[in-house]
């Protein structure tokens, strides 16, 4: 790719925050309950990588603002729909489809986080619900396996999206969030 023809649109934080969101959701999700402490803390670098893309989704650049991606869930149905007879759109930044996944995504790995504090805080006495108690424990340990696994199931989507979006627009999107550079030309049937 002619370095004329791209655009930086993932900046570094953004970057740095994909992949360590990766390697820590993967750290976490394989220790599920032979390592606690590595665990536990893979669950504390998720808390705060989540505040941070929170954060980073109001004052960030321009493609990680939530105020340029969020789309109604008609735009995004209508993205799938299309996607389906390889007919969608290039976006410069999130497509609709990815707009919503970012969404179940943060929303999944919240309260895989706060179910997983409620677990360790009701089973160890330790960590910012260490004063939970046993009360519902059970319940809490259901509830952190159940959004684990639903979070992986996303994060299959994710890779799947991805994979589809990259054949479609002949783009390798991997790659983008590598060098954070996407291919800057655009038809007429595309936006931005």
């Amino acid at each position: 790719m002619n370095m004329k023809n791209t655009i930086k649109v993932w900046d570094l934080p953004l970057r740095l925050f994909h992949w360590i969101l990766v390697a820590a959701f993967v750290i976490a999700y394989i220790t599920e309950d032979d390592f606690l402490t590595l665990h536990v803390w893979a669950g504390y670098v998720i808390a705060g990588l989540i505040a941070f893309r929170l954060i980073w989704g109001f004052i960030g650049g321009k493609y990680a603002r939530f105020s340029n991606f969020l789309c109604r869930p008609s735009l995004s149905i209508e993205y799938l729909k299309n996607s389906l007879f390889n007919k969608s759109k290039r976006y410069i930044g999130h497509n609709p489809a990815g707009s919503v996944m970012i969404m179940f995504l943060l929303l999944c790995l919240l309260i895989t986080t706060v179910t997983g504090f409620a677990v360790y805080g009701a089973e160890e006495n330790a960590g910012p619900l260490a004063s939970i108690g046993m009360q519902y424990e059970e319940l809490w340990e259901e509830m952190h396996e159940i959004f684990a696994n639903t979070t992986l199931l996303l994060v299959i989507l994710h890779i799947l999206g991805v994979a589809l979006e990259s054949f479609t627009h002949k783009e390798n999107l991997v790659k983008a969030m590598i060098t954070g550079n996407k291919r800057n030309q655009i038809d007429s049937s595309e936006q931005s």
